[in-house]
């Protein structure tokens, strides 16, 4: 399998080591349900375990929970819950979403309120690296001391600062060295959670919990690391930064990421309100359909939602369905030719779109005589393991 590498921009084969792969997908902020584009994002590293299984490959799947941050505090503020009880219905809601539309289970979904300590002994090393520094009660990254910083994502200084103020940062925070330092641990509020440290009773900052739970969960270097692309910088930018200064000389061996979904003209999120929750479709199509709606774009091209792309998944399903309780039979031949083709669009950096014309093609195949020879194989038996390595449940059919 080849996935495209951010960090390298180009093609890389995925080589799994002494048959397993370790995957750490960056999991949600629990503070509204999941939508479209959490859909996508989880889908595009679910049909990477799927394919990855189908050749024997024994998967080790986690994606965290970042039920600490300050998203999830402000919304529990606004709403007046506490919010772990917030944190855990909005997680059991995700679960429950992306089980319907048929995702396998991670093997570890780590919450980051379980590694504080963690994190405090990993901010402690990058403090006596001279990596981090204190300033009253607050701990920062010095990202004069990682000149790599930016290397990652590719972004020069001006542009770093700009995203750095629209997705979570600080710049002009007066305690900084610079205005790409960012948060590693910062004191509480007097209603937000805290834990202690030896700076303050407070709480981690966002890109050090991932860095401590990918190292928790997985060997390192982590195999495939991941998510949206807008998690590109700040975040696994930071990632990174910390992980090397800490200690660690190889953090990951690939970067995959997945393009947004848009709607309405913008990018899909929470604060916008832009958003198609993956429940309201569930309650409308069966999950099928919602899987063949994300396999007809590929994970790194932006995309925009409409009703006329889930009247097209419907269609294609329809035909999907005629197709497997059809009497359509193929002869060995032409069943192996076939999932050779559909396998090659796969591992071509996840070309389901490719990979959905191969399906659309032999189901609009004529019906044939059915044979009689025992080598032949019906449209169900060649359909059927096919959708399964793109996540479409055929169940009950």
């Amino acid at each position: 399998m080849q996935l495209f590498d951010t960090a390298t921009e180009a093609l890389a084969t995925l080589t799994p080591r002494d048959g397993r792969v370790g995957m750490y997908v960056c999991g949600l902020t629990p503070y509204a349900g999941g939508h479209l584009g959490h859909a996508f994002t989880y889908h595009t590293f679910d049909v990477i375990a799927r394919r990855l299984w189908a050749d024997g490959v024994d998967v080790r799947s986690v994606r965290n929970v970042t039920d600490v941050d300050d998203d999830i505090l402000r919304v529990a503020r606004e709403r007046g819950i506490d919010y772990r009880v917030l944190g855990d219905r909005e997680t059991l809601r995700f679960d429950r979403d992306m089980a319907d539309l048929g995702l396998l289970d991670v093997d570890a979904a780590p919450r980051a309120t379980n590694r504080v300590p963690e994190m405090v002994d990993w901010i402690n090393r990058l403090i006596a690296r001279g990596s981090a520094y204190e300033v009253q009660g607050w701990v920062y990254f010095d990202v004069a001391r990682f000149p790599r910083y930016g290397a990652f994502s590719g972004l020069d200084t001006v542009s770093m600062v700009a995203l750095s103020r629209e997705r979570g940062g600080d710049p002009d925070d007066a305690r900084k060295r610079d205005p790409l330092d960012f948060v590693l641990w910062q004191p509480s509020l007097p209603d937000e959670p805290r834990w202690p440290s030896p700076w303050s009773s407070g709480r981690p900052g966002w890109h050090i919990e991932c860095t401590v739970m990918a190292a928790a969960e997985l060997p390192l270097p982590v195999d495939i690391h991941g998510g949206g692309d807008d998690l590109i910088f700040p975040h696994h930018e930071s990632e990174i930064a910390q992980a090397v200064a800490g200690g660690v000389r190889s953090y990951v061996r690939h970067w995959v990421h997945v393009a947004m979904v848009g709607y309405q003209g913008e990018k899909m999120s929470k604060s916008l309100g832009n958003l198609v929750f993956v429940r309201d479709l569930l309650d409308r199509v069966p999950a099928a359909v919602i899987r063949l709606l994300l396999c007809a774009h590929h994970h790194r091209v932006a995309w925009e939602y409409d009703e006329a792309e889930l009247d097209r998944a419907q269609a294609r399903w329809l035909s999907y369905q005629t197709a497997l309780g059809s009497e359509a039979m193929f002869t060995a031949t032409d069943a192996q030719a076939v999932y050779d083709d559909f396998m090659t669009c796969i591992d071509d950096d996840l070309d389901t779109p490719g990979a959905l014309v191969i399906l659309d093609e032999v189901a609009g195949r004529p019906t044939l005589p059915r044979r009689t020879t025992g080598a032949d194989v019906s449209a169900a038996q060649l359909i059927g393991p096919l959708l399964d390595v793109i996540g479409v449940p055929i169940a009950g059919l």
